[in-house]
């Protein structure tokens, strides 16, 4: 049974790799307008279940993983940059922060599925106005949520974290391949169909 990937982050193909070299990447667009009044912390989860469930509608036999990050600063989701002033006033909050970063990942086989989130702390150094320019310089923050990208040179703004490194990148791999088997046992399960007895 393949695994489809509903996703096209380079991070998270590469890093699924590290799981199986059996996928498939299938991107899928949906509407990620949040509900009004839904809490900051459900937010990754719910529109990584709202992807796995579109790719679930175009491969219903196949495994789909639905995965969200959210960059999130005092209840305030911390998106990708609209341009270089953008991504400034967001390195700019991070500075000397703690944030969390958070990645909801759901998996949908037909209509059955289930739903986890994983949460990563992240605290930044007290960044000086040339350090974040410079780093604006490299063109790494553009494309990313927070504006900064752990895996490259948004290395040298972290002071710490806490959790799951992989979640900072963008799918927390070691929960993932868990959940994943834990999945594939369940509906591998044969389904025992009861007959009423007739005279």
């Amino acid at each position: 049974m393949k695994l489809i990937l509903a996703s096209g982050s380079p991070r998270r193909q590469e890093l699924l790799k590290l799981i199986t070299e059996d996928f498939e990447v299938h991107a899928v667009n949906v509407d990620e307008t949040l509900p009004d009044g839904m809490p900051v912390e459900m937010s990754a989860v719910f529109l990584a279940d709202k992807k796995a469930k579109a790719g679930a509608e175009l491969f219903p036999e196949q495994i789909i993983i639905g995965c969200d990050t959210v960059v999130m600063l005092h209840d305030e989701i911390m998106g990708k940059p609209k341009d270089r002033q953008d991504a400034f006033q967001m390195l700019r909050k991070l500075s000397g922060e703690t944030h969390k970063v958070m990645t909801g990942v759901a998996l949908y086989y037909n209509t059955q599925s289930t739903v986890f989130t994983v949460e990563t702390e992240v605290n930044f150094y007290a960044l000086s106005d040339e350090e974040i320019n410079a780093y604006l310089d490299t063109g790494e923050p553009f494309d990313k949520a927070g504006a900064y990208g752990i895996q490259g040179k948004g290395a040298l703004l972290v002071k710490y974290l806490t959790g799951d490194y992989f979640n900072v990148v963008g799918l927390p791999v070691s929960v993932l391949a868990r959940n994943l088997k834990q999945f594939e046992n369940v509906i591998k399960k044969p389904k025992i169909l009861f007959h009423r007895p007739t005279n």
